[in-house]
């Protein structure tokens, strides 16, 4: 059963995570590359930010973003700004998501985010987890997958494998984790079944589109080539 209360702290504590680990930059840092192909680490900083402001309006039955050119154009807008704001900018943001998940609410309802897609309200702090955690490891800084909670990844292997179910351009596939960390499946229904093995962030990197795989075992064919996400 998803715990949205026990997310929500885990969100709050990926938040303040970051936050310490950025107080430590200076402004030059937040222009340099991030491991986001065009993105410096003020873009991550900026994506954020808004992501958080976008899944409040998801919480309170509002669009997530007005359109997709005006998401692109905020985050654009608020890259280049000096790292104080960005912090500043980031622990607001930060407090407003927390307090939304704390309003009374119905969190067996169903709600919509981008391009469509719909969820359960409970799962929007665990969805607002993965932003803060996969994207601090983004910016390149010294958090890496090997750092994330054994629950998120966990969590999000879950998450991942659930998306790719049923995925024509993905053969049927059985994800095994190192050292009895947890076994999945996913992928079409049709055709040779393909078995991956290696740690369990290695396997998240390479569900995530964080790594190429190249750590990773496998058994009845070529690793596959997931979709974008």
């Amino acid at each position: 059963m998803i715990d949205h209360e026990r997310d929500l702290a885990s969100v709050k504590a990926a938040t303040d995570r970051l936050l310490d680990a950025a107080a430590s930059w200076d402004n030059a840092a937040t222009a340099e590359p991030s491991r986001l192909p065009g993105w410096t680490r003020g873009h991550v900083l900026a994506h954020i930010a808004r992501n958080a402001d976008a899944l409040v309006n998801v919480l309170q039955g509002l669009p997530m973003y007005a359109d997709a050119a005006t998401r692109d154009a905020d985050i654009e807008r608020d890259a280049s700004r000096p790292l104080a704001v960005h912090l500043a900018d980031l622990r607001e943001s930060g407090d407003g998501f927390q307090a939304a998940g704390a309003e009374p609410a119905d969190w067996s309802r169903t709600v919509e985010l981008r391009n469509g897609v719909t969820d359960s309200a409970s799962r929007i702090p665990f969805r607002r987890w993965v932003e803060v955690a996969l994207h601090h490891v983004d910016l390149g800084v010294g958090y890496e997958l090997e750092d994330l909670p054994e629950e998120f990844v966990r969590r999000e292997i879950d998450f991942l494998a659930e998306r790719f179910t049923g995925h024509a351009t993905v053969p049927p596939t059985r994800i095994v984790a190192a050292e009895g960390a947890g076994t999945w499946t996913t992928g079409s229904p049709e055709g040779a079944e393909v078995t991956v093995t290696g740690p369990a962030p290695e396997l998240l990197g390479w569900l995530a589109g964080r790594r190429d795989g190249s750590a990773l075992k496998t058994e009845g064919g070529p690793l596959p080539a997931l979709p974008p996400l």
